[in-house]
């Protein structure tokens, strides 16, 4: 993953779970937040999809959060894909919030360090518990530490 050049504020995000429940990116403050934008039809987001749950293993609930944002697809669909979730998989039909973001193409991937801001980027798909990358997000973790 890439930093990010300028830490800028995460655009807001708050979006509809599964269960339609909202969920906020702003109730994370304090914990570092990977933010995947992604589809059932793109085969690189299919692929990387189950690293997503495996590098939320690794750390801490308290320190680390990981947001899997669906683009343009119902929930069936989704869930036909993803079964069940250990981290938020949340539904962006319309693709408006994708379209606050610093999105390009799917997947891309975006951390959130715990003061709210980007600090990493990835266009495309990535193995998220490949140790180089674990290794950045322990970084992060350790700069956010007060």
């Amino acid at each position: 993953m890439s930093a990010v050049t300028a830490l800028s504020p995460a655009p807001s995000l708050a979006l509809p779970d599964i269960d339609g429940k909202t969920v906020d990116l702003a109730s994370y403050r304090g914990k570092l937040v990977l933010v995947n934008f992604w589809a059932t039809w793109c085969p690189p987001c299919r692929k990387e999809f189950p690293s997503l749950g495996r590098v939320r293993k690794i750390f801490t609930p308290s320190e680390f959060e990981v947001l899997a944002v669906n683009v343009g697809e119902d929930p069936e669909t989704v869930f036909s894909f993803t079964g069940t979730s250990d981290f938020p998989v949340l539904f962006d039909r319309d693709a408006q919030a994708m379209a606050r973001w610093p999105v390009k193409g799917l997947p891309t991937t975006l951390v959130v360090d715990r003061q709210g801001r980007l600090a990493l980027r990835a266009v495309g798909g990535r193995e998220f518990d490949d140790p180089a990358i674990v290794t950045q997000l322990m970084e992060l973790l350790k700069q956010g530490r007060t």
